[in-house]
Formats: structure tokens, C-alpha cells, sequence
């Protein structure tokens, strides 16, 4: 039961980040500002996003686990308080900077956790129900902001968070505490095996800028193909069942994962690229592979980083969000030059290329990680 509980809030946090993509118009209406300048709410969110995970998780180094994930869910949850109530843009923004930051630090700190709750050599099914709730929160976060937006105002997308928030303080409670008097190993010995990662990092950034390139031009490219919202919600059912599956075959085949889900990944997007009215049909199958190839990566940031027990968690979130900052910045760049589906097969190409250096394709069981 905590783990879903800390399921719910990574999706209680994801709802925040995604349901911006909604609430843009009607918070510029009603502060003041315009669509550009409400725009920097995402932009902040993604910022907070990338530099606080590793900040967090090396101040949150010493902290007892429990408390590290309750202290940052109270800050997220105040930031949205706050947000809800504040007639200032400049508040706002703010808040959605130190939002961003605990909820970066919060997934951090949840995906060391989350491994701890489960048997050895069941780390990837942790990870997956973990990053199930951000799957369902691409699925849920913009059409039930806008939704609420419609119907009450903006601000109560931010009261949604926070009571989906509430529930999960049960679920921290019940983490496992770190013993009393125990130490963690030191920064610099946890930073040194960052160059070790530097590949298989680069591999989980690069599958994720390409899922995200696409996901956040979804709307456009499937206008005239079928309607959008079941465009939608093909994409981010396919992203849960391949979180899912992720989490069952990433602990015992994750070369196979990557060496299958790969390559057809990649054909996935050449076909959409070359036949754009194919969209509805392979929605589902491209959310699946995407989140199977990068949650399998993540797991195997996660039992590579041994060496690295409070860092780890960070490095793969960092990763994560590196991948979905870049890949919307360079869609929306290359928007009506190059189709997202070329970009996010050239990035499938790429981390290919990587995956082939760095990871053993080879379909061998990954051994149990050390106790």
C-alpha cells in the first residue's frame, strides 16, 4: 500500500505539470498577462524540474527518508496553497518554481524508496507502478484541468493537487525510516560514478525527448486524423501498459527490452513520419513501447548506481527531464520543417546507437543487485 500511495502522489505531481498545457488561457485572462507570458508557468515547471533533482537529493543526503519525502510533499503541496490564492503573476510563477523543484526531489527520493519496498529482483515492477502514476497523469492532467478550468476557474486545478496530495502523507508514513546514526556515503564518492552513467543516462534522455517531442504536439498532428482526445487517450493508455510491462520484464530482460522495444519503437515513428493518418491506430502501440524502452532504462540507472544509494534516484529523474525539456523545445523549433515523427526517430536512432555502447543487448537476466 505505500507504494501506490507514493504512486499517487507522483501523480498528483504529474497532474500539476501536464495540467498547465490547459490552463494557459484562462490564467493569462484572468491575471493580466499574456498566452506567452502564462507560457513561462510550463517553462519554470521543466527548469525546477531539471536542477532540483540532483540539488534536492544531495541536500536531502543526511535527512531520514521518511522525513525528506514528507518535508517536500508539504512544500509542493503549500506552493499550490499558495498558487491557488495569490492575484500575482510574479507569486505565481514563483510557486511554480519551488513546485517543480520539491516535486523533483520528491520523485528523487521515491525511486530510491520505492526499491526498498519490494523483494530484491523486484525493483522494476516498484519503478513501474511508481511512474505509473505520471503515466496516468499525461492521460488525466490536461483535459481535467482544462476541465475544471471550464468549469470553476484555474485555481481549482490547483485545489484538485492538493487534495490528491493529502492521501499520499499516509503512504510516506509508512516508508521505511533509514536506522538511526546511519551515514551516507560521501558526495564526491557517489558524484564519481556519474561518468561511468553518462551513457545510459544519455540513452533514458534521449528516449524521453523523443516520447515528449511528440506528446506535446499530439493535438495538431491528429487534427483531421480522428478526435483528439482519443488520440490522447490511446497515447497515454499505451504509456501505462508499457510502464507496466516495464516493470514485470525490465528486473529479468532488460537488453531484450531495449533490443526488441527498440527497433520497433523506431519503425513506429518512420511509418507515422511517412503516414501521418496512421496516427489513431498506432497511438496506443507507440506510448507502450516508448514508456516500456524508457522505464526499463530507468531501472537500470537505478541497479547501476549502486554505488550511489541517496544520488541515484536523482541522476535518473535529471535524465528524464533534460529529455522532456529538449525534445518539445526542438519539436516546437522544427515545427512545419520537420515533422516531430522524424525528430523522434532521429533521437530513437540516436539513443540506439548509444544503447548499443553502453548496454548489454544481449538478453541476459540482470543479476540481483548487491545488499
Amino acid at each position: 500500500m505505500p507504494l501506490y500511495l507514493l504512486a499517487l502522489a507522483v501523480f498528483a505531481m504529474g497532474t500539476s505539470e501536464f495540467m498547465l498545457a490547459g490552463l494557459v488561457p484562462g490564467v493569462a485572462a484572468a491575471l493580466g498577462v499574456s498566452l506567452a507570458q502564462a507560457g513561462y508557468l510550463t517553462s519554470a515547471f521543466a527548469l525546477g524540474m531539471v536542477v532540483g533533482a540532483p540539488l534536492m537529493a544531495a541536500l536531502a543526503r543526511g535527512w531520514r527518508r521518511r522525513w525528506a519525502l514528507l518535508g517536500l510533499l508539504a512544500v509542493f503541496v503549500a506552493a499550490h496553497v499558495v498558487g491557488a490564492l495569490t492575484p500575482s503573476f510574479a507569486v505565481l510563477l514563483g510557486t511554480r518554481l519551488v513546485a517543480a523543484v520539491a516535486d523533483a526531489g520528491f520523485l528523487a527520493v521515491a525511486l530510491t524508496a520505492a526499491t526498498g519496498l519490494v523483494p530484491p529482483g523486484r525493483q522494476g515492477r516498484a519503478i513501474g507502478v511508481l511512474l505509473g502514476g505520471t503515466t496516468v497523469a499525461c492521460v488525466a492532467g490536461v483535459p481535467g484541468g482544462a476541465l475544471l478550468d471550464a468549469a470553476f476557474g484555474w485555481r481549482a486545478a490547483f485545489w484538485a493537487v492538493v487534495v490528491l496530495c493529502l492521501p499520499a502523507f499516509a503512504g510516506v508514513w509508512q516508508v521505511p525510516d533509514t536506522p538511526a546514526g546511519a551515514k551516507p556515503a560521501r558526495l564526491r564518492s557517489e558524484l564519481a560514478g556519474l561518468r561511468a552513467l553518462a551513457g545510459v543516462l544519455l540513452l533514458a534522455a534521449l528516449v524521453n525527448a523523443a516520447t515528449f517531442g511528440v506528446f506535446t504536439y499530439l493535438a495538431p498532428l491528429a487534427g483531421g486524423t480522428a478526435p483528439v482526445p482519443l488520440v490522447l487517450a490511446a497515447f497515454g493508455t499505451g504509456c501505462f501498459a508499457g510502464v507496466t510491462a516495464a516493470g514485470r520484464l525490465a528486473d529479468r530482460w532488460p537488453g531484450r527490452v531495449v533490443a526488441v522495444g527498440g527497433p520497433l519503437l523506431l519503425a513506429g515513428w518512420i511509418a507515422l513520419a511517412v503516414l501521418p493518418d496512421a496516427l489513431p491506430v498506432l497511438a496506443f502501440a507507440q506510448g507502450a513501447l516508448s514508456f516500456a524502452v524508457g522505464g526499463t532504462v530507468i531501472t537500470r540507472i537505478l541497479h547501476l548506481a549502486t554505488g550511489a544509494p541517496t544520488m541515484a534516484g536523482s541522476y535518473a529523474t535529471a535524465a528524464l527531464n533534460i529529455g522532456a525539456t529538449a525534445g518539445p523545445l526542438a519539436a516546437g523549433a522544427l515545427f512545419g520543417v520537420v515533422s516531430p515523427f522524424w525528430l523522434a526517430a532521429a533521437l530513437i536512432a540516436a539513443a540506439l546507437a548509444v544503447a548499443a555502447a553502453v548496454m548489454r543487448v544481449d538478453g541476459g537476466r540482470t543479476p540481483a543487485p548487491p545488499r
